[in-house]
C-alpha cells in the first residue's frame, strides 16, 4: 500500500514529466527513472536488477505520454512524418538492440561518451550557436544509421531520444518547433521498442517484484501514465507559445540538468 508521501511524489513527478514531454519533445525519462528507484527503496526492494526495472518501467510509462504529445503536436500541424517514416525503423531496430543487451554491457564509458556530448549540444543550445545555413539532414541511409545510433542510446540511459533527435534535427537547420513535434513521434516508437526489449531481457528473472512484466513495474506504470498523458498536452501549448530561441534555451537546460543529473549518479 502506498503512502501519502509516495502517492503526491508520483503525482507531481507524473505531471511534471508529461509537461516536459509536450513542451521539448522528450519522454520523461529523466524525471521517470529517479523516481521509480526511490519507490523500489522506499519500498524495500533490494535487487541488481532495480536500475532495469526503473528502465523498463519508464519506457512503459513512455508509450502513453509519447502518445498524448505526438497527438497534439499533429493536430498542430508540427510533426514532419518524412523524417518519422525513415528514423523510426531504424530507431525501433536500435532500440530493441540496446535494451536486449543492456544486462550484459558495462554503462561507465557510455554514460562519460554521453555525458560530453549532452553537455556540448546543451551549451550550442545555450549560447545559440547557429549551424551552417546549408547543412541539411542526411539522406535515408545517414538517416538510418543515425536513428541506429538514437536508439542504441536511449535505450541504455532510459530516455525517450529527444535529448538527441532534437539537437540532430535542429543541427540539420530543422526549426525548433518542427524538431520538438516530430521528436514526439520518434520518442513513442523508441518507447515501444525499448518496452519490448526490456520486457523480453527480464522475462524469466527470478527474485523480482510482484507485478512486474519482465523488467516493468505495471502499478507505477499505471500510476504515473494518468498524469503524463493529462500533462502533455498542455506543454505542447506551452511549447507553441515560446519562440524559437526560448525554446532553444529550454532544451539547452535541459540537457545541461540531465548530464548533470547522470554525473551526480557516476560519483554517488
Amino acid at each position: 500500500m502506498w503512502t501519502t508521501e509516495i502517492m503526491i511524489a508520483l503525482i507531481l513527478s507524473g505531471a511534471l514529466a508529461g509537461f516536459l514531454a509536450g513542451l521539448l519533445g522528450v519522454g520523461g525519462g529523466t524525471i521517470i527513472v529517479p523516481i521509480v528507484l526511490w519507490l523500489l527503496h522506499k519500498q524495500g526492494v533490494v535487487s541488481e536488477y532495480t536500475q532495469h526495472i526503473a528502465l523498463g518501467t519508464s519506457f512503459a510509462i513512455m508509450i502513453f505520454t509519447t502518445l498524448s504529445s505526438a497527438w497534439a503536436q499533429h493536430r498542430k500541424k508540427s510533426i514532419n512524418w518524412q523524417i518519422v517514416k525513415y528514423l523510426s525503423p531504424a530507431v525501433i531496430i536500435g532500440g530493441l538492440l540496446g535494451s536486449a543487451l543492456s544486462k550484459y554491457l558495462p554503462a561507465l564509458f557510455l554514460k562519460i561518451f554521453f555525458v560530453i556530448f549532452l553537455y556540448l549540444i546543451a551549451i550550442q543550445m545555450l549560447l545559440k550557436l547557429k549551424p551552417k545555413p546549408t547543412r541539411q539532414l542526411p539522406q535515408p541511409a545517414g538517416l538510418f544509421g543515425i536513428g541506429n545510433v538514437i536508439g542504441v542510446l536511449s535505450s541504455w540511459v532510459g530516455i525517450g531520444g529527444g535529448s538527441l533527435s532534437v539537437p540532430f534535427m535542429t543541427y540539420c537547420n530543422v526549426p525548433i518547433h518542427l524538431a520538438t513535434g516530430t521528436s514526439a513521434a520518434l520518442a513513442w516508437t523508441i518507447s515501444v521498442a525499448g518496452l519490448m526489449g526490456y520486457v523480453y531481457s527480464g522475462w524469466h528473472i527470478q527474485g523480482l517484484p510482484e507485478h512486474t512484466l519482465g523488467f516493468v513495474y505495471l502499478p507505477v506504470v499505471v500510476a504515473l501514465s494518468v498524469c503524463t498523458v493529462i500533462f502533455a498536452p498542455l506543454g505542447v501549448k506551452v511549447s507553441h507559445q515560446l519562440s524559437p530561441d526560448k525554446l532553444k534555451m529550454a532544451m539547452g537546460i535541459l540537457l545541461f540538468l540531465i548530464a548533470t543529473q547522470m554525473v551526480w549518479k557516476m560519483l554517488a
